[in-house]
């Protein structure tokens, strides 16, 4: 019989290429909860679904994003807080030696003002950064019943400087309202905790995806106007910034990052990266869990592919969806 052969274009879209393809595969393992939980489901995905020889390696934001530049390892950040490092990243990029792959988060890096959804339900206007407004009284001063408080970040905290900086540019002083310095991060955390449990009220700035937002239904305060980037980079995140204006918070870039020759080299393992992204209320649900089990990524990535199984298998072809549910 004679042979056939598949030309190369052709070979590396075969489903029985990958697994010669991919061969060794590091993943940077960070020393957080959403990352290592991203890392561990990565490296997981890539052993049963593709074949690769993954590895976990350990890392962070800095020293990987230059390791890969310079050494070309590892391969994979899978979750990468791009704009404080944009200038690093984009270099490597032009040098032919990074890739954005995709993001890490479906709606990036979310912050916002906040208030409890029991208390959007009883008085739905509070959905608006108007009818807070117009009821501040709802919001009592922790230290001081004769005025609103409005729960900011703590000191020397980036987040400080752009919650006070729209603070003062939604005039909340003029509807009554003082910042409350929580003291600590765990302290601001806390507060929503205390509030929620008690039903209490609460109003103030917190992020996405969290442990919290997981936990605590609450509800992101609309301003009323479209995010203005520009501004926000120019004057809402600078500490001198003399004249804010209302804009909201635009998303943060969270990408996964690899390297161009595991891109290159791997194009299907590739493809999987760059087609994964979580969304933000399930990486919160996800961080939740973790800190009510003391789970490792480990643990939490076995955990997420039992829940998640119609969220994964979007990510990948249907035969490689088999391969990961068997390996389960």
């Amino acid at each position: 019989m004679q042979k056939r052969y598949l030309p190369l274009a052709l070979l590396a879209l075969s489903p029985f290429a990958s697994a010669d393809e991919c061969g060794n595969v590091t993943i940077a393992d960070m020393n957080w909860n959403s990352a290592t939980l991203i890392a561990n489901v990565d490296k997981f995905i890539l052993e049963n679904g593709y074949g690769c020889d993954a590895e976990l390696v350990p890392g962070d934001t800095m020293p990987t994003g230059i390791s890969m530049t310079e050494k070309g390892e590892p391969d994979i950040a899978p979750e990468f807080w791009s704009n404080s490092h944009k200038e690093m990243l984009e270099k490597g990029v032009s040098e032919k030696k990074l890739r954005f792959a995709g993001k890490a988060f479906a709606e990036g890096g979310e912050e916002g003002f906040w208030i409890p959804k029991y208390m959007v339900e009883k008085h739905p206007e509070l959905a608006t950064i108007e009818g807070v407004k117009a009821n501040a009284k709802l919001f009592p001063h922790p230290e001081d019943d004769s005025k609103s408080g409005f729960m900011t970040c703590p000191s020397g905290w980036t987040c400080q400087i752009t919650a006070g900086h729209l603070f003062n540019a939604l005039n909340l002083e003029d509807a009554g309202f003082e910042m409350v310095d929580p003291g600590s991060g765990a302290a601001l955390a806390g507060s929503i905790a205390r509030a929620y449990d008690r039903e209490k009220p609460w109003f103030g700035y917190y992020w996405s995806p969290t442990p919290v937002l997981g936990r605590y239904d609450m509800v992101k305060v609309d301003f009323g106007v479209e995010a203005d980037p520009v501004h926000y980079e120019a004057c809402i995140t600078q500490e001198g910034c003399e004249s804010p204006k209302v804009t909201a918070y635009p998303p943060s870039a969270v990408n996964t990052i690899t390297t161009e020759s595991f891109a290159t080299d791997s194009p299907e393992a590739y493809t999987y990266i760059a087609n994964r992204a979580y969304p933000n209320a399930d990486m919160s649900a996800m961080m939740a869990w973790m800190e009510e089990n003391q789970a490792d990524g480990e643990i939490a990535a076995l955990e997420f592919l039992e829940s998640y199984p119609q969220l994964w298998s979007q990510w990948v072809p249907a035969d490689v969806a088999a391969k990961v549910k068997d390996a389960l």
